[in-house]
């Protein structure tokens, strides 16, 4: 394929995501903070550069994967970064979840160096990572999508690549994504904490749930977590602690009440505070649980 592909992140996300890339027959260049992973994918095929710069040096479109806004500016802007060794014409794609005035700010950089940027958040956790199956929302211009596009098909469900508007609004679509998801996190756990307390089985309640209009898919994987207790991190408290404060500024950008994410918010806060940062998110359950005085 003529396109050679530079993959930044090689974490619980990125890892897997890099990984289909080489399965559908791309030429990937890596690098990451930890050589661990590094070494994994080059023996699956793909080539290591020690730096985000040499990643830009040897590819055409660079895919970042990262935690956070402050990662992100520091893998393109940083001394060593994507923007100090990019080619023209070189198309950036930034699959983290930042804030969105910072997806805005780096693609105006972008475009000052000769390049493109899109901002391309994902929603499906490990297991969209792992199967290729992820949702992908995408704000920039739209010839660069269509480049990007048989890129992002490796990595995500076709169906599900959407390209939203311009830059910024991928990550603006993400926002509400995290806002849907926590409130029906909370509201899961506060029915499962329900039937506890009355002494009904919670797991016979989400069967029949699952088969009406209170169906979700949080109710189903996060579902079955908090009810086999399973809080192995798929995506971290600490990251949806940072994606709901991203949530919370957008907001206020943007003068819009969101009084039920400010509840999840606070649930979420509770969680870190009782040492759970490294615990699945579908753990806020268990302040709720402990809320009722329940077991968690």
């Amino acid at each position: 394929m003529s396109e050679r592909i530079g993959f930044i992140g090689l974490g619980v996300m990125g890892k897997p995501m890099a990984r289909n890339l080489l399965a559908r027959g791309f030429r990937v260049v890596v690098s990451s903070r930890s050589r661990g992973p590094v070494d994994e994918l080059v023996a699956a095929g793909a080539e290591a550069a020690d730096t985000p710069a040499a990643v830009a040096r040897h590819s055409t479109i660079i895919i970042t994967m990262v935690p956070d806004s402050p990662d992100v500016e520091a893998v393109l802007e940083g001394p060593d970064g994507v923007f100090a060794a990019m080619k023209p014409g070189s198309l950036i794609v930034d699959t983290s979840t930042i804030a969105p005035a910072v997806a805005r700010r780096l693609a105006a950089r972008a475009t000052d160096l000769g390049s493109a940027m899109l901002d391309a958040p994902v929603s499906g956790g490990e297991v969209g990572a792992i199967n290729a199956s992820l949702s992908i929302m995408i704000g920039g211009e739209a010839a660069a999508v269509e480049r990007a596009r048989p890129v992002l098909e490796a990595m995500g469900n076709a169906e599900r690549i959407v390209h939203i508007g311009a830059s910024g609004s991928g990550q603006l679509c993400k926002v509400c994504n995290q806002m849907v998801i926590g409130g029906t996190l909370a509201a899961v756990s506060e029915a499962f904490a329900l039937a506890r307390k009355a002494g009904v089985d919670p797991a016979r309640v989400r069967t029949v749930l699952l088969g009406g209009f209170a169906s979700s898919r949080v109710l189903d994987a996060h579902g079955e977590r908090i009810l086999n207790g399973n809080y192995v991190p798929g995506f971290r408290t600490k990251l949806f602690a940072k994606d709901l404060g991203i949530a919370a500024d957008t907001l206020a950008e943007y003068q819009t009440p969101a009084p039920v994410a400010a509840v999840v918010q606070q649930l979420v806060s509770a969680l870190m505070a009782a040492g759970q940062s490294d615990a699945d998110y579908s753990a806020l359950a268990t302040v709720l649980f402990d809320l009722a005085g329940l077991e968690s």
